[in-house]
């Protein structure tokens, strides 16, 4: 009891408790600081991805840029007729690569030799050389050894770095021949993503691309046919390095670290293990986390190679020194700014809480008497409610129990006795007579039964509320003599069990009223469904209610009817006048029910036709 006194002291409202507003404000400071923070970082992140899609873009420019130059000296050969060593130096000579291809190496043709003209082909290119130190040489076909076919390289721009690799074959290389037999075959641009030599840059790779030429003049529809035109490729060799590198240049921030992949789709079809073809950052190590570092991976297409460039930074180096200091700028503003509003808040509040704590000190007995009253209305209502739910289940459970014992008892009575009836016809007329006459009294029993299980409750209502209000104003029909009209907007409304029987009940209240003390010669019953509300009215154009019908000491029906749709959450209006007739209107919310399988009640076997109990 000590301790409750204490913490309600500590709690108390009218008291100020310091230390929950400096909690409060530093829970405020706390979020201040991680928004801010969080923006900073976002802001910083896309920054981050920009210039990575920059540089994305440079390396692709880039490559398409040397790309272009190779189309370009392809058209060069096609141009011309005969493209002697002087015009291709010349030509490359015209690009200046050095000013502006800086990442080029060189730009190189190879001709399509066969086995049979290697010979002579070797015996020309033996005195092929021009007899300067930094020209072109004599040479012969290399790697040695005899082969199909060779692409030999014969003429390459710049050629003094180059002179040694007059005569190879690049065809001597299997991955190197596949690639250029479907460029052959294809006419398309290829490369096979296997390093070539670098003379500016020992370390990195160098990469080559190649373009097939054919003879002019002849067709090249298909396979056969650029086979046989076939003359050769052009070719250009490029530093990977330089090419990124150059790339890379106009990022804002320099300690971005950028690891190059091939990831390994030849031109074949066949698929190599993933290559590192760059790395800005060598092979230093960094023990970096990656949770204090800015990350993207990014594709590059590399004329039908997939390339992907992983770009990362640490996050320190895209912040500024304001970046850093505003967080904490912004916890301590909201901080004071929390810690105002709470001593404000704080003031404001306790002044109101002594008036109220006048007010509830005054009205306290009150408050009780009406909590009471209250109490026992809500308790007298739900009595009432479970009275009439549990009288309509004993109603069910009685009629069910009619119907599955003794009129099931009925039905094979009633077998046997026409069993008898139909065995007796012939040899024993008294005793047929007899079983005719027990036959008849069944089957006024089963009639019996049928209307004390409808009395009860009707088996109708199983199959829904629309045939349920039929049935009844059929019966209504039937007993009153009245003219009943039923207007339906929906065929096959579908509720619960207990909103069902509660409508079909104020139906029965309603019509029995009419019946008794309307004296009308006309009745309608609405029924309708829409925006979720299930609404009846049942009118009819008698006498009408005196308002002192309604009060009439010992007369509840009304009262019910009332109450029913109370309990549903519904409203209810009855509404009439002296010889206008009388109006009662219910509407309760409902929700759509999918239709479902009749119970045990309904699928029991059924009595004799005109007799289902």
């Amino acid at each position: 009891m000590a301790t409750f006194l204490a913490q309600k002291q500590l709690f108390s409202p009218t008291k100020p408790v310091w230390w929950a507003g400096v909690l409060l404000s530093l829970g405020v400071g706390a979020l201040f600081y991680v928004t801010v923070f969080k923006t900073i970082e976002y802001d910083a992140a896309g920054r981050f991805n920009q210039q990575a899609r920059n540089a994305q873009y440079n390396i692709s420019s880039r490559i398409n840029a040397y790309t272009d130059v190779l189309r370009g000296t392809a058209s060069f050969f096609d141009a011309s007729d005969r493209v002697d060593r002087a015009s291709f130096h010349r030509y490359v000579g015209g690009l200046d690569l050095e000013r502006h291809f800086p990442a080029l190496d060189n730009i190189n043709f190879t001709q399509h030799v066969t086995d049979a003209k290697r010979d002579a082909f070797e015996r020309e290119a033996a005195h092929s050389g021009d007899g300067k130190p930094d020209g072109y040489p004599d040479f012969a076909i290399k790697p040695p050894g005899r082969r199909a076919e060779y692409s030999v390289l014969t003429m390459i721009e710049p050629v003094a770095p180059f002179r040694h690799r007059l005569g190879v074959d690049i065809n001597a290389r299997d991955q190197a021949a596949r690639a250029i037999a479907k460029a052959r075959d294809t006419g398309q641009l290829i490369t096979s993503g296997m390093p070539i030599e670098n003379t500016r840059n020992a370390q990195g790779w160098a990469l080559a691309m190649r373009l097939p030429l054919y003879r002019k003049d002849l067709p090249l529809t298909d396979v056969a046919q650029r086979r046989a035109a076939y003359i050769g490729s052009v070719g250009i060799g490029f530093s990977v390095p330089r090419l990124v590198q150059a790339a890379m240049e106009q990022m804002q921030v320099r300690d971005v670290h950028l690891m190059l992949y091939d990831d390994g789709k030849n031109a074949d079809g066949s698929v190599s293990p993933q290559t590192l073809l760059y790395d800005n950052r060598g092979s230093t190590q960094h023990t970096a986390r990656m949770s204090d570092q800015f990350a993207i991976v990014l594709p590059v297409d590399f004329n039908g190679r997939q390339w992907s460039a992983h770009f990362s930074a640490p996050k320190s180096v895209w912040y500024s020194r304001f970046d850093a200091f505003l967080p904490w700028l912004a916890m301590a503003c909201g901080f004071v700014g929390a810690m105002l509003f709470y001593l404000l808040f704080h003031t404001l509040s306790s002044s109101r809480l002594r008036a109220i704590k006048m007010a509830k000190a005054m009205t306290k007995e009150l408050r009780d008497s009406q909590a009471k009253l209250q109490q026992s209305h809500h308790k007298l209502r739900q009595l009432a409610a479970h009275a009439d739910q549990i009288k309509e289940q004993e109603r069910k459970r009685i009629a069910r129990e009619i119907h599955d014992d003794l009129g099931q008892n009925l039905l094979v009575l009633r077998i046997e006795a026409d069993l008898l009836a139909s065995r007796t016809r012939h040899r024993h007329p008294r005793l047929h007579a007899r079983a005719r006459s027990t036959l008849i009294q069944i089957d006024s029993t089963i009639k019996s039964v049928r209307h004390i299980i409808n009395d009860l409750r009707p088996t109708v209502l199983d199959l829904g509320l629309n045939a349920a209000v039929e049935w009844q104003i059929a019966q209504f029909r039937q007993r009153s003599g009245m003219v009943c009209e039923l207007i339906e907007h929906q065929s096959d409304i579908r509720i619960d069990d207990r909103c069902a029987t509660a409508f079909f009940r104020v139906l029965q209240e309603s019509l029995s009223n009419i019946a008794q003390h309307a004296r009308a010669s006309l009745v309608r019953v609405e029924l309708k469904q829409a925006g979720g509300m299930l609404t009846m009215t049942i009118s009819d154009n008698g006498v009408g209610l005196r308002e002192s019908s309604r009060n009439k000491v010992g007369s509840f029906g009304l009262v019910g009817i009332e109450e029913r749709v109370s309990l549903l959450g519904g409203h209810c209006a009855i509404t009439g006048g002296h010889n206008a007739g009388t109006t009662v209107s219910i509407s309760v919310p409902v929700d759509y029910l999918p239709p479902h399988a009749p119970d045990d009640f309904n699928a029991g076997a059924p009595l004799p036709a005109g007799a289902t109990a």
